[in-house]
């Protein structure tokens, strides 16, 4: 190893710049997660603001370099995607495909049983 200040301290650049950007990409996860949990709670006032937190996020991240800028640039559009189908249709009418998938699952042994 060379003979550096940075040698000798044992602390790379490298690491220096893995842990502040550690926490640059762990932010927009976290809150496009947030996002679109509360896309599917149906709130639209709190969802479009947690979206706009989340582009922000993503926007500061592609700017310093952590995430390509296409990359945030998908993630935005899918996110936009979301929030606007929730917005467009009734509350009543937004359900996951998983909870689709329950929801026929849960009907099929009624109809069994009234036959």
């Amino acid at each position: 190893m060379p003979n550096t200040k940075a040698a000798r301290k044992g602390v790379r650049v490298s690491d220096r710049r893995r842990v502040r950007n550690k926490a640059v990409r762990s932010l927009p996860k976290t809150s496009i997660t947030r996002a679109e949990k509360l896309i599917l709670s149906g709130e639209p006032e709190s969802a479009q603001r947690a979206v706009m937190a989340s582009i922000r996020s993503l926007d500061d991240a592609a700017k310093k370099g952590v995430i390509h800028p296409n990359n945030a640039a998908r993630r935005k559009s899918r996110l936009m995607k979301k929030l606007n189908k929730a917005l467009a249709s009734p509350v009543a009418e937004v359900k996951t495909e998983a909870s689709k998938a329950e929801e026929t699952k849960a009907e099929a042994p009624e109809e069994k049983e009234q036959e």
